[in-house]
């Protein structure tokens, strides 16, 4: 398996040597973040320049391809005046599911109200309703329905975090602390990520029901 912290080391060196006084932050986000990284997780990065250009996104790129491994790399990077205006909704669990490398993102943390947490979870919800939806009527896809059932795993976390003050990164421990239906959730999601066998219609209709319950009663 990779050894992250060498791989992180030869990474910091290209990007700094590619935008010189330029990397306000960088950052580990999914299984390396985590500490629960597989031979074949993505190497998931955030970097935040102080500002981005089109044409640094064709430096990044290109600095990308000189690396190893270069097939696992994905991630986020943006300018630091688009991050700070980003809908707070989103950077609720970009903030909380990011292990800063260089730098921090705390000057966030003023974002992240509950208005912003309440929002996490109501745009998750009706997107996973719609994604539910339309993947029971239209694609009747297993591999979509994996997706959605993480996705909604991600505002369980959320809602964890709405009623304990706690944030949960490991989602194997969320079933500690949530109530039964988000148990549900979390552990159907765990089962699928570990192979299990999808029963379309039940699985479909239980995550339907649970989207829809948490539309109407977040306001």
């Amino acid at each position: 398996m990779i050894d992250i912290t060498v791989w992180m080391q030869n990474f910091l060196q290209s990007l700094n040597k590619t935008f010189p006084n330029c990397v306000w932050f960088v950052g580990l986000q999914g299984s390396y973040g985590r500490g629960e990284a597989t031979e074949t997780s993505d190497i998931d990065i955030v970097v935040i320049l102080d500002q981005l250009s089109v044409t640094d996104i064709q430096k990044y790129n290109a600095m990308l391809d000189t690396l190893p491994n270069r097939e696992l790399i994905c991630g986020f990077v943006s300018g630091k005046d688009e991050l700070l205006n980003w809908e707070p909704s989103d950077l609720f669990q970009f903030y909380y599911d990011t292990t800063p490398i260089k730098g921090s993102l705390d000057e966030l943390l003023p974002l992240l109200d509950k208005v912003a947490v309440e929002r996490a979870i109501k745009i998750g919800a009706c997107n996973i309703y719609h994604g539910c939806v339309h993947n029971m009527l239209h694609e009747k896809s297993e591999d979509i329905l994996r997706d959605l059932y993480k996705s909604a795993s991600f505002v369980v976390q959320a809602i964890a975090f709405k009623q304990t003050g706690n944030y949960i990164s490991h989602q194997k421990k969320l079933p500690q602390v949530v109530s039964s239906d988000e148990q549900v959730i979390v552990e159907t999601f765990m089962n699928l990520k570990n192979g299990e066998t999808a029963d379309f219609n039940l699985m479909s209709e239980a995550l339907f029901a649970w989207s829809k319950k948490w539309i109407n009663e977040t306001n």
